[in-house]
């Protein structure tokens, strides 16, 4: 049986975001707009089933002109673990400046795609076996309903996660749209997102170079030649 992805599209903002470039080291720098995984792990946060369908984030348009905000935060250097003797907070802490996004404001577009059963791999069965009503049309109500409700699992962030997101259903069918920024500009390499199919315990890192044109971005799909891997 064909099944056709749906389409969905949340209105994300904050008061500050931080997407942070992997290739600054010990300063934090973020991205001019939001990754693609940060717009998915947004989604995720609303309705995520593992094994059962997955998020495709398909066009990013930013609202709000891009402003930056410099900050000087205190943080510990070190990491808490078991196997490690306690941390004494005074002899860890370090003064690093972050440079972040302020007064953010995005509509973010995704696609839930459905897994049928056939094409789920064997560990997915272990805890529970699917019923005779399992179908796309579950978890597309499933996501409606919690959205439209304001229902998480967790808090979404924007890119750390002390930038807590506000966040809404947009109704693409009754609403009408505010233009996005009337701002085009390339915005050079930019992380994509993490491939864990392959390998789920050294993922894969994935690039991609978005244009945007006037505040929209168009976000290629995973397996896209646009894809740097």
């Amino acid at each position: 049986m064909e099944y056709t992805d749906r389409e969905y599209c949340l209105e994300v903002w904050g008061d500050m975001a931080c997407f942070t470039r992997p290739e600054f080291k010990v300063e934090r720098v973020s991205y001019d707009v939001i990754t693609p995984s940060a717009a998915r792990a947004i989604f995720e946060a609303i309705l995520f089933k593992r094994y059962a369908m997955r998020w495709q984030v398909t066009k990013i348009e930013v609202l709000n002109p891009i402003k930056w905000v410099s900050v000087k935060r205190n943080e510990v250097g070190a990491v808490a673990s078991k196997k490690a003797e306690s941390i004494f907070i005074e002899d860890k802490r370090q003064q690093k400046n972050t440079l972040a996004l302020r007064d953010v404001r995005y509509r973010l577009w995704a696609n839930l795609v459905y897994v049928p059963v056939k094409d789920r791999p064997k560990e997915a069965f272990a805890k529970h076996q699917p019923g005779d009503d399992e179908n796309p049309m579950k978890y597309y109500q499933m996501f409606e309903r919690r959205a439209s409700q304001g229902q998480c699992f967790t808090q979404p962030y924007l890119g750390t996660r002390e930038c807590a997101a506000s966040w809404r259903l947009v109704d693409i069918a009754h609403e009408s749209l505010t233009p996005a920024l009337n701002e085009s500009r390339d915005l050079g390499i930019m992380l994509y997102d993490m491939d864990f199919e392959a390998n789920p315990k050294s993922p894969e890192v994935m690039f991609y170079r978005p244009q945007m044109h006037e505040g929209v971005i168009i976000v290629p799909p995973k397996d896209s030649e646009e894809v740097l891997k």
